[in-house]
């Protein structure tokens, strides 16, 4: 049965609302949340597409659950989609850093608050490597990109290269690679 317009945006709404307000740690950490409830529960959008869209989420400038729910509710349901699916991913962290702000005063120091987000921290790290697992997965199915995730973590990790510039040099290396690998197949026809 398909669903109607409405009930596409109440899921959208509800899936970044659900992943923004119980993961941490930022966007990665959402991505297995939203792709089990939008890709394996409610079929919206197929696995390809959405670790396309997580994927150029990544790359681009801004906040990755923002342009991530962007990408995904414009291919669901449009304008309205994509404006559904960004609040849905941002009110939560809003009011939660306005109670944080103003709570942060009486917040205890140590003890068991503090253990309780030493905790937080630890399970979002697992999101956020399962995350990187699935992306690789998915991304890394050529020689070549193995090569440039290869070096892109060393350049950044070991290197201390600014990520704006790893960026705009993996995207140059790909299409120098592209234009290598065309010009090969075309003198081969």
């Amino acid at each position: 049965m398909e669903l109607s317009r409405s009930q596409k945006l109440w899921i959208l709404f509800k899936s970044f609302f659900m992943a923004g307000t119980f993961t941490f740690t930022g966007g990665l950490a959402m991505v297995p949340v939203i792709q089990k409830d939008l890709v394996e529960k409610h079929q919206l959008i197929d696995n390809d597409q959405f670790l396309e869209y997580v994927a150029l989420s990544q790359s681009l400038p801004g906040v990755i659950a923002v342009n991530c729910a962007s990408y995904i509710g414009k291919h669901v349901a449009g304008g309205m989609g994509m404006f559904v699916a960004s609040i849905g991913a941002t009110i939560s962290a809003f009011f939660i850093m306005l109670a944080a702000t103003i709570a942060i005063q009486f917040v205890p120091k140590e003890g068991p608050a503090v253990g309780a987000m030493n905790c937080i921290h630890a399970a979002s790290g697992a999101l956020i490597l399962a995350a990187a697992f699935t992306l690789g997965a998915h991304n890394l199915k050529t020689a070549f990109a193995i090569i440039l995730m290869l070096a892109a973590f060393t350049s950044v990790f070991i290197l201390k290269i600014s990520t704006p510039f790893v960026v705009i040099g993996a995207g140059l290396a790909g299409y120098i690679y592209q234009l290598v690998i065309k010009k090969k197949g075309d003198k081969s026809e």
